[in-house]
């Protein structure tokens, strides 16, 4: 554990590695060097300081506006796949759970379970969210910075193990500018889709400008709804879906817009205030269900999800004599609400174990147990940091600052059954038979600080550090119906539950902690155009409170990175090759999954270690021609036994019924030991236009879908994949024209798969029910041709 003082083991071998690397790479890279703007200049902001993406001393891929461009990239799961060392898993438009370097142990993105282990940021603000990444339209945006590793000194919780940042362009003050962009698309199986953006740029005067974007996405469905009936064993009640059977049934309409004012104080200070709303509507599900054909589905109540959020954000910057200061405060709110089917958990709960006897009406009678979900969670996350930078030419320099958020989540979940009796349903509630209804905050406190040394010319040391304070509460209710209910925020269970074997729980838990984290990093440069680093640096993620009041909170897990990297530029910076190596220890993992009555549940599990490497390749052997090949390697196991209820001995003896549910060696979920892609484009001139013609593969490795062996082989693993996209056009001065293809082959690759309730349960791994288990896989969207024009004023 990196805790306070760096293990000695782990730098013997950081410092063979850069001895060794330091042989090869002056031996190559010396005579390589030169003067003035490099070809191939990336600005990143990482390190919140403007350098060039080859003098970070860190694992860091940026892609920029017209690399986004390229690559057709409209949202998160675009610019995901171009990411070797990012994972993720999803169920649909703002269900995307992400992940890096193999650090990922289950549902991570559920309201009641983990905060995210990756930090998401658009500009300076943070904008991780407990529930989901937020699905950003990406359009004039400057690039997307994908930083790998903990990040913890500067980013703080949730970037345990890496970060995304969104990077957008700022107003600008030298001149009236803008343009815009229209996309056809057709999807193979499924429906037509289209694509507006625009942008406009306009000067206010010398010292001020304002930007404003919007953008109108329209998704085509599709997953079919085919024809299906349900048949509960208990009541021998029947009923079919024959109202909701349709074609291309899950379509999703994006639209929002950002607008950016930027003032020059003077010729030190610049204040720019932005507001970013987006709304998204889907319907319809996302995945595929087993037993049925490809892309399809048998759901029996109707689907949609309205997802809305804005966000204010304000970044001051100026100087106090040669010093940097900087202030970025936001405000964003959230709402989700949307109704979901839960005909699964019904059905199978009544086959198994006839739950359907006990929902009936006010005359006795007993009723169709289908269940419906109806939620509306409400979502603000308030965050201010301020931070001072010494000038970065000084041989010693330091950045430091103070950071505060809160996030507030107000969660309800409605479970209900049509036509229920008064007596069993929750009061207050037209016909809940389940009612989830909490306040969770989490808050965080933190003074954070990194000093760099050049020891040398060629040499400097990094020290860094964050104290920091977390204080996350739960509060409300959760359960059936009880005598007393009332509509307090904080509810009281007067009696014994109304359903057999059903929970009914008050809480009122916190949990909080202090502590702090550091790192280091050595960095050695050789010339201009090549470097090597070594970095031990630690991620953190906050304890919190399970929702189930028999279980205790879980407790912060943390992430110690010993790494070994390189960036080197060669041929005039033709050819360009970073890469890295790495081990991180994992210890206490906060691990999540679907418990008892579909309830998730948190559990810190253990230890793992993880063991991968990077490879970044870019070259360009002619004018005009580029490759560019990525990968990552990651193997990432438990390293102790995961028991079902934990000792200190992890030997999943004790206490009494215990049992081991993965032994040591068992492979974390969600990840793929090999993730890579490759792309060549070729641009050239016809005439007065300029033409170019692009194709990419990208393939990601088998991957796991649980760390518990039982359910993992109920759920199954999710298979490797390979896509391909193509695209070629031409454009002049101020307009463009590109036909493109995704998915050219037209593969049926799965990005997750879930199930409705507990595996043991609607899995049916016995094979005592006559549907047998539901299981679903989310595809990637079937091949994909378009046309997108543009033009710019």
């Amino acid at each position: 554990m990196f805790s306070g003082v760096i293990q000695p083991r782990n730098f013997h071998v950081a410092g063979a590695a850069v001895l060794l690397a330091s042989t090869i790479l002056s031996s190559g890279a010396h005579a390589q060097q030169t003067s003035g703007v490099r070809s191939d200049d990336i600005i990143v902001t990482a390190t919140k300081r403007s350098e060039n993406l080859q003098d970070v001393p860190m694992a860091i891929t940026a892609i920029g506006t017209e690399k986004l461009a390229q690559l057709q990239v409209a949202d998160f799961d675009d610019y995901a796949r171009y990411l070797p060392s990012l994972s993720y898993q999803t169920t649909g438009p703002g269900g995307s759970n992400v992940y890096f370097r193999g650090v990922a142990s289950g549902e991570n993105a559920n309201h009641s379970t983990s905060l995210p282990s990756v930090g998401t940021y658009l500009d300076e603000q943070p904008i991780t969210t407990i529930q989901g990444a937020l699905d950003i339209h990406i359009y004039d945006i400057a690039r997307v910075e994908a930083l790998a590793g903990p990040q913890g000194t500067l980013y703080g919780a949730s970037s345990q193990a890496g970060t995304v940042r969104i990077i957008t362009n700022k107003p600008d003050t030298t001149g009236f500018y803008g343009g815009a962009d229209l996309e056809l698309n057709t999807v193979a199986h499924g429906g037509e889709g289209y694509v507006g953006e625009a942008f406009v740029n306009v000067p206010i005067s010398s010292a001020a400008a304002v930007r404003l974007v919007g953008w109108y996405d329209k998704d085509a469905g599709f997953i079919d709804n085919v024809p299906g009936t349900l048949n509960f064993p208990s009541s021998g009640i029947a009923f079919d879906n024959a109202d909701l059977v349709e074609k291309d049934y899950n379509d999703v309409e994006t639209y929002g817009g950002r607008a950016a004012l930027k003032v020059d104080l003077d010729e030190n200070w610049t204040t720019t205030l932005g507001v970013m709303g987006q709304k998204q509507v889907s319907h319809g599900f996302f995945g595929q269900e087993s037993g049925l054909g490809k892309l399809q589905v048998q759901q029996f109540n109707p689907e949609r999800f309205n997802d809305r959020w804005i966000q204010a954000a304000l970044t001051i910057e100026g100087k106090l004599g040669s010093f940097d200061v900087t202030y970025a405060g936001a405000y964003l709110k959230r709402r989700v609400s949307g109704q979901s089917d839960y005909s699964d958990y019904a059905y199978f709960y009544d086959a198994l174990y006839g739950s359907g006897e006990y929902f009936y009406d006010n005359d006795g009678n007993l009723v169709n147990p289908n269940q419906y979900i109806v939620s509306d969670d409400r979502f603000t996350k308030e965050s201010h940091e301020l931070r001072i930078a010494s000038p970065a030419e000084n041989r010693v320099r330091f950045i430091g600052g103070l950071f505060y958020q809160i996030q507030k989540h107000n969660i309800e979940q409605n479970y209900i059954i049509d036509g229920i009796a008064d007596s069993i349903t929750v009061p207050g509630t037209a016909s809940d038979i389940w009612l989830t209804k909490q306040i969770r905050k989490d808050r965080d406190y933190a003074a954070f600080g990194e000093i760099t040394a050049d020891v040398t010319e060629k040499f400097t040391i990094t020290l860094g550090a964050r104290i920091y304070r977390y204080d996350n509460s739960l509060v409300g209710f959760f359960g059936y119906n009880y005598p007393g209910y009332t509509s307090n925020p904080i509810y009281e269970c007067q009696g014994p539950a109304q359903v057999k074997g059903s929970p009914c729980t008050n809480l009122d838990k916190r949990t909080k902690d202090t502590d702090f984290i550091q790192k280091i990093n050595l960095t050695y440069k050789f010339n201009d155009d090549a470097l090597v680093y070594a970095t031990a640096s630690r991620g953190y993620r906050p304890g919190g409170i399970n929702r189930r009041g028999s279980l205790p909170p879980y407790q912060p897990d943390f992430i110690d990175n010993y790494e070994i990297g390189f960036k080197t530029s060669w041929l005039d910076h033709r050819l360009r090759i970073n890469g890295a190596i790495y081990q991180l220890d994992w210890t206490d993992i906060q691990l999540s999954f679907l418990g008892a009555n579909g309830l998730s549940e948190v559990r810190n599990a253990g230890d793992a270690r993880i063991r991968g490497g990077e490879l970044d390749i870019t070259a360009r052997p002619v004018d005009g021609l580029t490759f560019t090949l990525s990968g990552a390697y990651t193997d990432a196991k438990i390293t102790k036994d995961f028991c079902a209820v934990a000792n200190l001995a992890f030997d999943c003896t004790t206490p009494a019924g215990n049992e081991l549910l993965a032994p040591a060696g068992t492979r974390l979920p969600i990840t793929a030991k090999f993730k890579g892609n490759a792309l060549a484009r070729y641009d050239f001139p016809i005439g007065s236009l300029q033409a170019h013609v692009q194709g990419s593969v990208i393939y990601e490795g088998r991957r796991t879908t649980d760390l518990r062996l039982v359910e993992r082989d109920i759920v199954g693993d999710l298979p490797d994949y390979t896509t391909a996209d193509a695209s070629a056009g031409i454009a002049a001065e101020n307009w463009s024209l590109e036909l493109f293809v995704r998915n050219l082959f037209d593969k049926n690759g799965a990005v997750g798969k879930t199930i409705q309730c507990g595996e043991s349960v609607c899995g049916d791994p016995a094979g005592e029910t006559l549907i047998g288990g539901k299981i679903y896989t989310y595809p990637t969207q079937p091949r994909t041709i378009g046309i997108k024009m543009g033009t710019k004023f």
